[in-house]
């Protein structure tokens, strides 16, 4: 994530020059492509790490399009998300196959584990957790997704071994 988005910065672009500057250059660099406002967005959000009511407004602006449409693609499409994620991401798979398996345990563990609730970050900024839909690991449920890394047959009394591997990763580089 860059400097731009950490806490003690502003988040809305025409407040933050750095982050109004890399903006202007996904803008500019997508905006004559076809399906351009899901390239920008995906740019964006790999970018910055989020994309803030004030950056949709941003890019609505500049495109003049309506932010009305900008807030569909990124309301439509999970993996988008408005606030700062953590460096770590647990997504929690809701299918049928998972639920059934057991992830509502998991997510009450996790959520024990790491003083949160689903769709918040530590205050560290270290974890962040979410709930996903399928991830196509029906085989394996119930499944938890950490870093786009996929964990099956997670039992509750594991949560704290794959908590403690994302922070051992941490300290190890």
């Amino acid at each position: 994530m860059t400097q731009a988005i950490k806490e003690n910065n502003p988040i809305d672009p025409l407040l933050n020059p750095e982050l109004e500057a890399q903006l202007i250059n996904i803008l500019e660099e997508h905006k004559q492509k076809p399906g351009s406002l899901m390239v920008i967005l995906n740019d964006v959000q790999e970018k910055v790490g989020f994309v803030s009511e004030a950056i949709q407004q941003y890019i609505a602006n500049y495109l003049r399009i309506p932010v009305s449409k900008v807030h569909g693609v990124i309301s439509f499409y999970s993996f988008f998300t408005t606030r700062p994620r953590g460096k770590h991401t647990l997504k929690f798979c809701l299918g049928t196959a998972c639920y059934v398996g057991g992830v509502p345990q998991l997510i009450d563990k996790a959520k024990q584990l790491v003083a949160i609730e689903m769709g918040q970050t530590t205050d560290d900024g270290n974890i962040t957790l979410e709930e996903c839909r399928c991830v196509g690991a029906c085989s394996q449920a119930p499944v938890v997704v950490v870093d786009d890394v996929i964990h099956g047959r997670v039992q509750p009394s594991k949560m704290a071994q794959l908590i403690r591997s994302i922070e051992r990763q941490d300290k190890e580089g």
